[in-house]
């Protein structure tokens, strides 16, 4: 019995070390730990789990957390990339309003939260907080990660009340703004606007034209590509003249007019 119990406190001390105060883990992450259903009962009975949806837990909130913490999106989502081992990543207008580049998104309501990856777990979009999930294959860039990279969500804003009460500064894999406004694009006309895209232009002044040539001939919509120099024409920014157009494939279709 001894030998039981010093095997269920050594994991016990697992989850606490390893799962921060509000963070979540699933049934996937509690059977690579060899924590047995039995146990994950007794964690919950003794408060140190609390069950969010089948097969889902959280470490309970400290009594004194932010409201906003409570029902965020942003800690589910360091929870599924970094504790249970997904491969997604934020991007389109999520991407860009995280950036700095907010001002044209609609205020009120839901967050518009789109995720990229064949590996989102499908609880995301179940569960209860102030996020609309969109979730969206990879396919665009033939599921490359080119102009993927690990980001900080408090970009435009050092004192995030959702992560604050945390010591954890895990980032999230996120599109780069190059990436960003294609993943955008490729919504047009169901879930974006042409007059979210062309406000949204305004503000891309810096983007980098060699990871944008690089993006564009990986790019698998013809749609998008022709939208994107639409816009570029317009906007004119600097960038512009420095995208290697020889490495571009385009099939003979009309120009989209805006």
């Amino acid at each position: 019995m001894s030998n039981m119990s010093g095997q269920t406190e050594t994991k016990l001390k697992t989850l606490l070390r390893q799962v921060p105060p509000g963070f979540l883990v699933d049934s996937g992450w509690m059977n690579r730990h060899a924590i047995s259903r039995q146990s994950v009962s007794g964690y919950v009975k003794q408060g140190w789990l609390e069950p969010v949806m089948t097969g889902v837990y959280r470490r309970p909130f400290p009594s004194d957390a932010n409201p906003e913490a409570v029902g965020g999106w942003k800690i589910p989502l360091l929870s599924a990339v970094w504790l249970m081992q997904h491969k997604f990543h934020v991007g389109g207008a999520t991407s860009l309003s995280l950036r700095g580049h907010s001002h044209y998104l609609s205020f009120g309501g839901e967050f518009p939260l789109y995720l990229y990856g064949s590996d989102i777990p499908r609880w995301l979009s179940k569960l209860r907080t102030d996020a609309d999930v969109k979730n969206r294959s990879n396919v665009l860039f033939g599921d490359g990660s080119t102009g993927v990279a690990n980001a900080d969500f408090d970009l435009s804003d050092d004192a995030d009340p959702e992560l604050a009460q945390s010591p954890w500064r895990w980032p999230m894999p996120m599109s780069s703004p190059e990436r960003a406004i294609l993943e955008m694009l490729d919504e047009v006309p169901k879930e974006e606007s042409f007059h979210k895209i062309d406000v949204a232009f305004e503000s891309l002044a810096n983007l980098r034209p060699r990871l944008l040539t690089t993006l564009l001939s990986l790019c698998q919509s013809v749609k998008t590509k022709r939208l994107f120099f639409v816009f570029a024409d317009k906007h004119n920014h600097a960038w512009r003249q420095h995208i290697d157009m020889s490495s571009i494939q385009f099939v003979c279709l009309p120009w989209p007019s805006l």
